[in-house]
């Protein structure tokens, strides 16, 4: 299982879980379908004792405030004819989820039998009701788990691994990282019920883990490739302790015959939130530049154009950023391509995000296995990116053709080393292995500009994350959700910069 498609890591399930909820699959209906599939394994270990009428199954469960504990809040009721008993580590007014503070309730006022522990004396007078269990589940901690293990939690996990019953770990055993699959201290599982895919650290660790299942608890096959909510919490983080710079520097190279194309990047950059946004332009257009916004920081080059004399300073400038932004308004002119391609070859440009004009100067396939080239291109646009050296155009399906147009970004990426944007009513992203796909955004977004917005944040969101798949679809999520925004205000009639304008609307929740 150490394909990809094997396994989840916990940041991806964790922006998955929002999406669904963002696209109508609630967390309760989810949390509902853990619960239902953890009674039925634990139904199947115990079909014969149920069938003969013996003495009730005794299960009890040692659960934490977060949604693991509400899966087997909601397995507890799947249970029937179990002799079913709950331990909350913790106390009841600390829920951390209405999913889970909602089981909790149906299961208070249906008589179960609850006990809130608050400290590890209370925990250990109950070590006999846990020794006379026939199974144990484990709902202490769940994949969001960081740092040390803390009392009464880790009295918890030595007193589950000193009985004698079947211990079921509720999508990983507490305490095992899920993905290194190491441990301070953890739950020693006789049996693991994860959810959708296995997280990356169940596949390394069977001593803790022991059986693993695999349940399917509703998420449709589709969901995992939208974009969505989730994927921009996966690259938006922020540390309240850093400083100028720390959160992003992102150069744009561009301008010339179009002074307003570089100028869109860079303000949709700096409204995501990047601290540092440089912009590169010839000489005859920087000073226009300037005066637009007091926030822009302009860097004269040398002539009317973009021109190879001027990659030396562009260079230099790479080097003092964390992403090269390059193609908005660079214009056609032969020089300009030739510049254009020295500038993305350049071994200083690591990071790179390719769009409009920038795509003449682009060479495929990428071959420095260094670099990361995120392309942004609309259908038409494959045309003018050399490939092979020349020999080969590229002909993309229409717009009807979903799968097949899937199937041509992905293998466009894969072929030539880059990650594909390619932006349209649909937007699909690859690189090369994964898909994503976003609907979100309006055909007001056709407007001039929204393409050089969508480049300005896909710079933005790639100086301060290294993974450009999720950079990119990020990027292309909040631009049609600010793009969506704006449309409610004006309509057909909105502009580019009322897209801009609501970019720190559809962020700000996420940092």
């Amino acid at each position: 299982m150490k394909d990809k498609e094997a396994y989840i890591t916990a940041e991806e399930m964790a922006a998955l879980d929002e999406n669904c909820n963002f696209f109508g699959l609630a967390p309760l209906q989810l949390m509902e379908n853990a619960g239902a599939n953890i009674a039925t394994e634990i139904k199947k270990r115990f079909a014969e004792r149920e069938e003969s009428k013996e003495k009730a199954v005794k299960v009890t469960i040692v659960a934490g405030k977060g949604n693991n504990g509400g899966d087997a809040f909601a397995a507890a009721r799947h249970l029937h004819g179990f002799d079913v008993k709950i331990l909350l580590i913790g106390r009841s007014h600390d829920l951390r989820t209405e999913e889970t503070k909602r089981n909790w309730r149906i299961l208070k006022e249906s008589g179960y039998e609850i006990e809130e522990i608050a400290d590890s004396s209370e925990l250990k007078a109950r070590a006999n009701l846990l020794n006379a269990s026939d199974v144990i589940i484990d709902a202490i901690f769940g994949t969001g788990i960081t740092g040390n293990i803390r009392e009464p939690e880790a009295t918890a996990i030595d007193l589950i691994n000193a009985a004698q019953a079947l211990v079921v770990a509720i999508d990983i055993p507490s305490g095992l990282d899920p993905e290194t699959g190491e441990a301070e201290k953890a739950v020693r599982a006789n049996l693991t019920v994860t959810f959708h895919k296995a997280k990356r650290g169940l596949l390394k660790k069977e001593e803790y883990v022991g059986e693993l299942v695999v349940a399917d608890i509703g998420i449709p096959e589709g969901m995992e490739k939208l974009a969505g909510p989730g994927d921009v919490r996966c690259v938006l983080k922020r540390n309240a302790q850093s400083h100028k710079g720390d959160n992003g520097r992102v150069l744009i190279v561009g301008g010339g015959p179009f002074f307003g194309a570089p100028t869109l990047a860079a303000l949709a950059a700096l409204r995501a939130g990047a601290d540092w946004v440089t912009i590169a332009a010839p000489k005859t257009v920087s000073s226009v530049i300037s005066s637009l916004s007091p926030n822009l920081i302009v860097h004269p080059l040398s002539s009317e154009i973009l021109v190879e004399k001027d990659v030396p300073v562009v260079s230099d400038l790479i080097r003092k950023h964390d992403v090269v932004v390059i193609g908005m308004g660079l214009g056609t002119e032969d020089e300009t391509k030739r510049a254009t391609r020295r500038i993305i070859e350049d071994e200083a440009s690591k990071k790179v995000v390719v769009d409009a004009d920038g795509f003449y100067g682009l060479n495929l396939p990428i071959e420095a296995e260094d670099k990361l080239v995120i392309v942004t291109p609309h259908a038409g646009e494959f045309s003018k990116m050399e490939i092979g050296g020349g020999g080969r155009s590229v002909t993309v399906p229409p717009e009807n053709m979903l799968e097949e147009r899937i199937d041509f970004v992905k293998d466009f990426s894969r072929l030539n080393n880059v990650i594909t944007l390619m932006k349209g009513p649909t937007d699909l992203i690859s690189d090369g292995s994964r898909v994503k796909i976003n609907r979100i955004g309006n055909a007001g977004m056709t407007v001039g500009g929204t393409g050089d917005v969508l480049a300005g944040l896909v710079g933005a969101f790639f100086a301060i994350a290294s993974d450009p798949l999720k950079v990119a679809t990020a990027a292309v999520f909040v631009s049609g959700s600010a793009g969506n925004l704006a449309f409610e205000e004006k309509g057909y009639g909105l502009l580019a910069t009322d897209v801009i304008g609501n970019i720190p609307r559809v962020t700000k929740d996420f940092r």
